[in-house]
């Protein structure tokens, strides 16, 4: 039971383990597995939601708090299989392997959610960023441009990056404390006698987990990611990962030394600042979807850091409930860009023109996921900006508070660009074909409407529940 969502996901993996090494199995046939797969894996999270341990010699902490974090991946894988289910953009030939790599990935990122010691956790998060290295250039290239290459080498060499920093940071943590688990380095440096060098290591151990939620500096392969990845990947990249990290950064904050407050307070409102402006004036001038998804994702970035910087357990409830709030919105607009991608294509804003007359539900769908990102009432990304931005006013922030208003004021245009051009229709659109949506997907895409607006307008139970799970890390 402590485990059960780990060994579905491992079972699912090695299921596509199995079929990829006959190179018989039909490609409809993966994809039904798959979503079995996945609804499978979603119960069990909800099942194991009560479970509560350690393991492996205490290694591996299965609490409140990283069960909540299992049920948000799970949920959101399965919306991704839903979102990806035609695999359009992956040849035949290669979707086994494409699901075994998806799986092992969603299996990092459940561990490390858990991990409870810093070599579980870099192992986890290894496995987890390497399964997507190999993910990026599964793209089936029909142009012969091949931008998944590019895109999955930038990708590699800044996971590579990140990483070196942050395994710099845990030895510096070791070094200090004499030990690579979690609780211990923390009491350690809780009592107070830890030097400042404490703090680098922190930070640099923070770098990892900044690369996964694309903060700046460690933001730079995510619009390249993004637009050269399959779209089916494309939405992968831009949920899970940002959920497993959101995750290890409140966890992390338990390391901070006492008396370095106001320094990390500043850094975080900083990157947050930084991350905001470059994100929100980068997607203005963007042309490709995708693309700018991925560049509303590192400002967005700047908003969870927010709650982080208010360093008090109701700031990290906020952030996981800003985060799950995101994650549905940006489920909410891949979905349409699947659903719309006959061939695996990039779409651009242009393509949109006539979606409200050709597919008036994928119209809607897209429009609530674009109001709610944003930051649109009574859509969920707006109460998670106006939660963080009150908390944050609360601790004395008034300036970063300015800002980030001023960020969302140029977010709405660049929002509400996409969404005219989904209401338009020009000569062309007027008899342009668009693809139909299966029933599950239409399914799925109402549901994710629901979700966006009961999240929006219901905030509390799910605040309190977050500020609960954060409360029992101690």
């Amino acid at each position: 039971m402590l485990i059960l969502p780990e060994l579905v996901v491992l079972g699912g993996a090695f299921l596509f383990f199995t079929a990829s090494l006959s190179g018989k199995a039909q490609p409809q046939l993966l994809r039904t597995l798959a979503l079995l797969c996945g609804l499978v894996l979603f119960a069990s999270a909800c099942i194991a939601s009560q479970a509560n341990g350690l393991l492996f010699f205490a290694s591996y902490a299965v609490t409140p708090f990283s069960q909540l974090f299992k049920i948000l991946l799970a949920g959101a894988f399965l919306f991704v299989l839903i979102a990806g289910q035609k695999l359009t953009s992956i040849h035949p030939s290669v979707q086994a392997e494409y699901y075994l790599f998806l799986f092992l990935g969603v299996f990092g990122l459940m561990l490390l959610v858990s991990a409870n010691e810093f070599i579980l956790l870099f192992v986890a998060l290894e496995l987890s960023s390497f399964a997507l290295y190999l993910l990026v250039p599964m793209r089936d290239d029909r142009d012969g441009l091949r931008p998944q290459m590019e895109a999955s080498i930038k990708y590699l060499l800044f996971g590579v990056i990140a990483t070196g920093f942050m395994l710099f940071g845990v030895s510096y943590l070791f070094a200090l404390t004499g030990s690579t688990s979690l609780p211990a380095i923390a009491d350690a440096i809780q009592q107070g006698s830890m030097p400042s060098v404490a703090l680098v290591a922190l930070l640099l151990v923070l770098c990892g987990f900044f690369f996964k939620l694309a903060v700046f500096p460690f933001h730079f392969w995510v619009p390249d990611v993004y637009q050269g990845a399959a779209n089916e990947t494309a939405i992968f990249v831009a949920t899970l990962p940002k959920i497993a990290a959101v995750a290890i950064l409140i966890r992390l904050m338990q390391f901070l030394p006492p008396g370095h407050e106001q320094f990390v307070v500043l850094l975080f409102a900083v990157l947050a600042l930084v991350s905001m402006f470059y994100g929100n004036l980068c997607a203005l001038v963007q042309d490709d979807i995708k693309r700018l998804l991925g560049f509303s994702g590192i400002a967005h970035a700047g908003f969870i850091l927010l709650g982080l910087l208010t360093l008090q357990k109701e700031g990290y409830g906020l952030a996981m409930y800003y985060i799950s709030a995101y994650v549905l919105m940006n489920l909410a607009c891949f979905l349409v860009l699947c659903a719309l991608a006959g061939k695996g294509q990039n779409l651009r804003i242009a393509d949109l023109h006539g979606l409200s007359k050709r597919q008036p539900i994928l119209a809607f769908i897209l429009a609530t996921g674009l109001f709610g990102l944003a930051g649109i009432p009574p859509f969920a990304g707006f109460m998670g900006k106006f939660l963080v931005l009150t908390e944050t006013l609360n601790k004395g922030h008034l300036l970063v508070v300015v800002l980030a208003v001023i960020n969302t004021a140029i977010a709405i245009y660049y929002y509400l660009l996409v969404v005219r051009a989904a209401y338009t229709v020009d000569d062309d659109s007027a008899t342009a074909a668009m693809p139909s949506p299966s029933l599950l997907t239409t399914a799925a895409g109402i549901t994710l409407v629901l979700a966006i607006i009961l999240v929006g307008i219901l905030p509390a139970k799910l605040i309190a529940l977050a500020t609960t799970v954060v409360q029992s890390l101690g």
